[in-house]
């Protein structure tokens, strides 16, 4: 103990003089660099900032365009209008195929839409990014059958479009369809007469985001239609678009499967015919879903359903 504190103690002491001696050298040298500098002063300031231009200049060159293609935001603008482009796959029966929908700027009025040969309520919906309830109550529909050439309006909104009468005034127009007036002010299209006390002008029109037409309104849980189209035919190894909505995840080591997310809750058909041989239901993962066998070795997989109508076992189309 005695020889280790010894050690310390020499240690200590050497450790200072090192730390002494190269704060002195230090200074001397700092000493000469500002003498240097002051008496130089403005001599090369010229040369160093029309150097450092050309640098940046050169670097921007030669690294813009790596850059820009390596950054995902950039990359996704499109030349033509510069508007960002989302992936959007919809269901078209007819040709089975893949479509891009271009994002829309947010719309203020309603549109008027001609339906063409393919087109589905659901479809018409996710293009436009509105539920299906919405496209039937603005056009009076009482069924999901539509036919091409047929003129539907399509609202900016989920939601129901209330034309203003005499004597309405907000409070009972939300009460009307089932939402909080403050709703109602929130959308930053919609007109008043007077803006401190929200009166409405009769004549004009009214949107109510995400209202709902009592008669038509769910009394449970929101049930989807049937659906009107199927494969072709059963076991053929053909897949067809199970549903329509933007593509959410795409498959990945760890996540081996394509997630279509669509707000307007469109019905979830089968890719292909065959034989559901299994359904579960669990409060976590793929929550309720079903497994269809389509013989040849394919089986798909349906999760996140918001309800399931067919039974293990069943045959389908």
């Amino acid at each position: 103990m005695t020889d280790l504190k010894e050690f310390i103690a020499f240690f200590r002491t050497y450790l200072k003089i090192k730390l002494v001696n190269f704060g002195r050298r230090f200074e001397t040298g700092k000493d000469f660099v500002v003498a240097f500098l002051v008496a130089k002063r403005g001599k090369y300031s010229s040369s160093f900032l029309n150097s450092s231009f050309f640098l940046l200049v050169a670097a921007a060159v030669i690294g813009g365009p790596t850059i820009a293609e390596n950054n995902p935001l950039i990359s996704s603008l499109q030349q033509a209008g510069g508007t960002l482009q989302a992936g959007v796959v919809s269901f078209n029966p007819y040709e089975s195929a893949l479509s891009t929908v271009i994002s829309a700027k947010p719309r203020d009025k309603i549109v008027d839409y001609e339906v063409l040969g393919g087109d589905t309520l659901a479809s018409i919906a996710d293009k436009f990014d509105i539920s299906i309830d919405t496209i039937k109550w603005a056009n009076n529909l009482t069924s999901d059958v539509i036919k091409p050439g047929q003129k539907l309006k399509i609202l900016p909104v989920s939601g129901v479009a209330h034309l203003v009468k005499p004597g309405d005034n907000i409070y009972a127009i939300a009460k009307k369809y089932k939402v909080d007036a403050q709703v109602i002010v929130n959308w930053q299209f919609n007109d008043f007469a007077d803006l401190d006390t929200f009166a409405l002008e009769p004549g004009t029109t009214l949107m109510v985001p995400d209202g709902v037409v009592e008669s038509q309104a769910p009394s449970g849980p929101r049930r989807r239609d049937v659906p009107k189209y199927y494969a072709t035919r059963p076991g053929g190894g053909r897949f067809i678009w199970p549903t329509n909505g933007s593509i959410s995840q795409y498959p990945i080591w760890y996540h081996m499967a394509l997630d279509i997310s669509n707000r307007s809750l469109p019905p979830v058909v089968a890719a292909d015919g065959g034989t559901v041989s299994f359904v579960g239901q669990l409060r976590y993962g793929y929550g309720n879903h079903i497994i269809i066998n389509h013989g040849d070795g394919f089986s798909t997989l349906y999760a996140h359903l918001s309800q399931i109508n067919v039974s293990n076992g069943q045959r389908i189309t």
